[in-house]
């Protein structure tokens, strides 16, 4: 049943963004989905890049797609502390759910990639991930199958000597741009004025996410719809102790260092210490030590465990982690100071928090 929903639901989205009323396709709270003017979005390019999204075929030992850790019925995530790779391999960091990720104005938890296009390329040459040794053999893959010659042709009107690793990408972000969700109780509450919408404990949860918590600073909400992100990075102080002892002889070496975007990728999902750099990697900016994206909180109670390193296993551990102010470093941002909630109010923004699921997420 999930997956007749889930398929529905890219069906609807689709429609709206070759032209019919917003109003009328998209889950409610979401505001428009953003589409490059390079990549415009076709049915065709949509199912060639569901396509592309699960093939096991476009990784070293054909053991992994971009499914394998984006997993449909897991509300695209995998459900571990570190996602797998080829061979078992794991990485470094938490596997970030697909979904609604179109909102975000940069890619993975540091914000390496700026487009979903960049981001889809990243893993298939990431040694701990597709493991690939370059994009050859996804463009060998895709010419010598004639589904995906018939494919590229219908979606972008090329003939397969044109392939790229460019249109691989744009398929898959097509496809990733209709996995969107709304329509949660919260939304409901919200947006549709159904005052029944939420429990009770829910309704004081949102409460005290808008006020004492202080949660909607970052993870925002509008007027007329809300991503629960901010676009920004911040320090919260998870993982920090790990390098704080050998911060300064990391930062040096680093920053003397010269680094591709293959090897940029390799280096963070390989060596713990990088990888809680965090958005420095990028920036090569001080300030930005430790600093990871915000993340959306929709769908948050299905998406554990939580975390850019997957280190806390429930809602509860999180609400008592930012309760607490986080984790004392010398990075850590202003706004995370203790809370003093009471039990009563911990336990509330948790069932608020519960009622941003989406029904096809659920159960």
């Amino acid at each position: 049943m999930k997956r007749i929903i889930f398929l529905f639901s890219n069906l609807m989205v689709f429609f709206v963004l070759v032209g019919v009323s917003l109003a009328a396709g998209l889950p409610l709270g979401l505001p428009e989905v953003p589409v490059p003017k390079d990549n415009p979005m076709n049915a065709d390019k949509i199912v060639l890049g569901k396509k592309l999204f699960n093939d096991k075929r476009l990784s070293a030992d054909g053991t992994v797609s971009c499914a394998t850790c984006h997993q449909p019925d897991m509300a695209f995530t995998d459900g571990l502390r570190v996602s797998k790779g080829i061979k078992g391999l794991t990485g470094t960091r938490n596997a970030p759910t697909v979904v609604n990720a179109v909102y975000y104005s940069a890619q993975f938890w540091d914000g390496r990639a700026e487009s979903l296009e960049e981001q889809a390329k990243g893993p298939l040459t990431n040694p701990v991930e597709h493991g690939l040794k370059s994009f050859a053999p996804v463009i060998e893959t895709v010419k010598s199958d004639k589904d995906y010659r018939d494919l590229f042709h219908k979606a972008f009107g090329i003939k397969p000597d044109q392939i790229t690793i460019d249109h691989v990408a744009q398929a898959i972000a097509a496809f990733e741009r209709t996995v969107i969700s709304g329509d949660s109780p919260f939304d409901r509450y919200q947006y549709g004025n159904d005052k029944n919408a939420m429990s009770q404990a829910a309704i004081r949860g949102l409460e005290v996410f808008r006020v004492k918590g202080r949660c909607v600073d970052c993870h925002t909400i509008g007027q007329t719809s809300a991503t629960f992100i901010d676009n920004k990075y911040h320090n919260l102080g998870v993982g920090f102790s790990r390098i704080e002892d050998k911060l300064m002889d990391l930062v040096d070496a680093y920053q003397n260092s010269k680094h591709s975007e293959q090897e940029q990728d390799a280096e963070i999902l390989s060596s713990e210490s990088i990888s809680e750099l965090g958005r420095f990697t990028v920036t090569l900016d001080p300030s930005d030590l430790g600093r990871f994206k915000t993340p959306t909180l929709r769908n948050v109670s299905v998406t554990a465990p939580y975390m850019h390193d997957g280190s806390m296993d429930s809602l509860e551990e999180v609400v008592e982690f930012y309760n607490q102010g986080g984790e004392d470093n010398p990075m850590l941002d202003g706004g995370i100071r203790p809370l003093r909630l009471t039990e009563q109010e911990k336990s509330d923004l948790v069932e608020f928090l519960k009622a941003l699921t989406s029904p096809e997420f659920a159960n």
